[in-house]
């Protein structure tokens, strides 16, 4: 009889977690949906929920995170399932954390540490690596004790990886240093950044802000827009670092459309403070297009945590357009309206339905603040024609024998920028 062999597994075997939630009288999403994003966002780490289990309470307790009786709900539930960790739906303090090392015997870790973990993995830029070694660090240094031997029961997994991993056994000191350093060689890409972005706004391109909850189809609405070919998958946090297009609106502007990070439910504090130079990007944009997943079951919760996520970037004052995403997917949803938009409008990134018409909209919102403006540019200076072309309506335009005559739509800092060019016909 011939003996067959047995085949050895050499991929690492995924993570498999129970979900831990508190359902408090803080949160404004229900615990369930809470709960069900947490789970997305293993999956997307690569773990598998394999359980989940919730407490009501009025507060987290401080020391446990839930009470005594329900750690030994989560502990039988551990051994039933044979799960070989938990993640918690909150940020752990150092004192829970291990506290709840100390009860379960088992791998901790909370919805903070899965995300920096996605982070991790997604980042691609210098940038955005060094922006999730600082988010780590930062959210590591206060847990060493309990994160040492929390993360070491598996020997890796979620919260091991990315450009911090090397640091976990490192003392306090060599992190704070690194801390420093991460933080100067942020602030000379800063600067880097701000050349740019000076360079930008000398040329007048209109700049659009691409915000919107996590997974709501931001990169498909620009790939959709400028084939830009940005990785658009159907998980949360698919892309993280910035990607910017340019595109021409049909009236013949030319205006850039830049994508930023998903906000998201709990987004923890370290990456905001982070990743702040890349979002305070949108501080410099002429309009955000804020794009909503219309088939949400959360879409009025979701629309509510972009909204206090950019108030803890700082005061937006451009005008907001709000794009309800995937209308060709059949719902009884209805379409919230946002008091907040100047205008809305439906789509479908992935079908492209709907986008000419926002296109339009895009263009009719920058050019509301438009006055009529003549200009006469002599040909020794013609870098200025360029420039109108780029950022005005071109109303009329004659060549004549020193110069070029157009007539314009132009906003205020075209106006101002071209102003001894200006003449009356």
């Amino acid at each position: 009889m011939e003996k067959t062999q047995s085949l050895i597994e050499t991929r690492p075997r995924k993570e498999r977690v129970v979900l831990v939630g508190v359902d408090s009288k803080q949160s404004i999403y229900n615990i369930e949906d809470s709960l069900e994003e947490l789970g997305e966002l293993a999956k997307t780490a690569g773990a598998k929920p394999i359980a989940k289990i919730s407490q009501s309470l009025d507060h987290i307790h401080p020391s446990h995170y839930i009470g005594k009786g329900k750690i030994q709900e989560v502990k039988q539930l551990l051994q039933e399932t044979q799960a070989n960790g938990i993640i918690c739906d909150d940020e752990l303090s150092p004192v829970q954390l291990k506290n709840l090392e100390a009860f379960l015997d088992t791998k901790i870790m909370d919805r903070t540490m899965l995300i920096m973990d996605i982070f991790a993995q997604r980042a691609v830029s210098r940038e955005g690596n060094l922006q999730v070694e600082l988010a780590q660090l930062q959210y590591r240094l206060p847990r060493l004790v309990g994160l040492g031997t929390s993360l070491s029961r598996l020997g890796g997994g979620i919260g091991t990886r990315g450009p911090g991993e090397t640091k976990l056994e490192s003392d306090r000191r060599h992190i704070r240093s690194r801390i420093q350093e991460l933080k100067k060689e942020l602030q000379n890409l800063e600067k880097h950044r701000e050349l740019i972005r000076s360079r930008r706004q000398n040329s007048g391109t209109p700049l659009i802000g691409i915000i919107g909850y996590t997974n709501a189809g931001k990169s498909t609405l620009l790939n959709a827009l400028t084939e830009a070919g940005v990785l658009a998958e159907d998980k949360l946090f698919a892309t993280l670092d910035p990607t910017t297009r340019k595109v021409e609106l049909p009236g013949g502007t030319e205006v850039l459309f830049s994508d930023t990070v998903g906000f998201i439910h709990k987004l923890p504090h370290h990456l905001i403070q982070a990743f702040r130079s890349t979002l305070e990007e949108v501080h410099y944009a002429d309009i955000l297009l804020h794009v909503v997943n219309s088939q949400s079951l959360n879409l009025e919760h979701q629309m509510q945590i972009v909204y206090d996520t950019l108030k803890q970037i700082g005061d937006i004052t451009c005008p907001i357009i709000t794009v309800y995403n995937k209308i060709d997917i059949p719902t009884q949803q209805p379409l919230l309206p946002d008091p907040r938009a100047k205008r809305t409008y439906p789509i479908s990134a992935e079908e492209k339905t709907g986008l000419t018409e926002l296109l339009q909209g895009i263009e009719e919102v920058l050019q509301e603040d438009k006055k009529l403006f003549e200009v006469f540019i002599p040909y020794a200076e013609s870098q200025w024609v360029q420039l109108i072309y780029g950022q005005c309506e071109v109303i009329k335009i004659e060549h004549r024998a020193e110069g070029t005559y157009m007539k314009v739509y132009a906003d205020n800092y075209i106006i101002h920028k071209l102003q001894k060019y200006e003449t009356f016909e």
